[in-house]
Order: structure tokens, then C-alpha cells, then sequence
């Protein structure tokens, strides 16, 4: 039985490995053309270049037929086409999956939104609109829920644009008391 065959595996040339010292010889070599190589592949990212040098290793390591006589007399040419096609293979992978997201993406996701607090909010704004008078409800409705300016609100309500601007000012001061814990930025919404 020689160096690269297993035990129990009779002729052994299917299941053959490369031994470590001819595996770290390779890497010796050919290691740092086949990393220059994979960094030009990853556009620069030393972790995936590393680890698809790793990946090229290992594959080198499970085919030694083609570490002991390679057939141009040269190894190279034989790493760099495992190792491209290594390359290929994992931007395939990871352009058939989702795009991975970092801790700081998911705690930003719109997706996350938490969309019950919003509706209680809107309930709330609701309610606490009934409970006053008709005429600064009105007010309110027509300058930030309609959209309206202070003029076109006075118009509409037949009243002084002094008389709007002090409505507005009295019934955003009543819903402040209605709604304890709200910020001024969740009246106007």
C-alpha cells in the first residue's frame, strides 16, 4: 500500500487522498499566484479570496492524480481552472439566495416597523379629536389633515386668519393634555 491510498480500499485509486506534505508543497508553490489570482476574481475582498483558496486546496486535495503527473508539465494552469471555477460556483450560490444583511440592517428594516403601534396611535388621535369643540376640530381637520393654509382655512371657516392661528394654537394644547406620552411630531401625522 502506498503513501496516498487508505487502508481496506484494495487498488485505492478512486479514494486516494494527497498526502499533507505534497498538499502543503502546492500551497508553497502555488499559493500566492492562486491568492493574487482569487483576489482579482473577488475584487479585492481578502476573505473570500482566502476562502476560495482554501476551497481550491481542498480540491487539489481530493484528486492527486492530478498533483502526480500533470499533463502539460505544470500544475498551475490545472489551479487556476479549479480555483475560477470555484469562483464561479460561489457567486452563483450566492447570487441564487437572498442578499445577506448585517445586525445594523435588520434593526433599520422598514419591514420591521412595528404597524400596531401606528394603528393605536391613529385610534387614539381619533378619539381625542371627539372630545373637542366643533371648532377647533375643524380647524385641525382642515390645516393638517387636509392640508389647507391659515388663509384658505379662514376662508372656509368664514372667521379672521387670527382667529384660525389661535384655534389651531388651543386645540394642539388640548391634545397635548388628551395624549400624554405622544411627541409633538405625532399630532401633526
Amino acid at each position: 500500500m502506498g503513501p496516498g491510498t487508505e487502508p481496506g480500499t484494495g487498488s485505492g485509486a478512486a479514494r486516494r487522498r494527497t498526502d499533507a506534505y505534497a498538499l502543503a508543497r502546492v500551497e508553497r508553490e502555488h499559493g500566492k499566484a492562486l491568492h493574487g489570482f482569487l483576489l482579482g476574481l473577488t475584487f479585492g475582498d481578502r476573505h473570500r479570496a482566502e476562502d476560495l483558496l482554501q476551497e481550491t486546496l481542498f480540491r487539489a486535495w481530493k484528486h492527486p492524480e492530478a498533483l502526480e503527473s500533470p499533463a502539460h508539465g505544470s500544475l498551475r494552469p490545472w489551479l487556476y481552472t479549479v480555483a475560477r471555477r470555484v469562483a464561479i460556483d460561489a457567486r452563483r450560490a450566492r447570487l441564487s439566495r437572498p442578499a445577506e444583511v448585517g445586525p445594523d440592517g435588520l434593526e433599520q428594516s422598514p419591514a420591521d416597523e412595528d404597524r400596531t403601534e401606528r394603528s393605536v396611535a391613529v385610534l387614539d388621535v381619533r378619539e381625542a379629536l371627539r372630545s373637542l369643540s366643533p371648532d377647533h376640530r375643524a380647524v385641525l381637520l382642515l390645516i393638517y389633515f387636509r392640508g389647507a393654509s391659515v388663509c384658505e382655512a379662514a376662508e372656509a371657516l368664514g372667521v379672521p386668519a387670527g382667529t384660525v392661528k389661535s384655534r389651531t394654537y388651543y386645540a394642539l394644547r388640548a391634545l397635548r393634555t388628551l395624549l400624554p406620552g405622544y411627541d409633538h411630531g405625532h399630532l401633526r401625522a
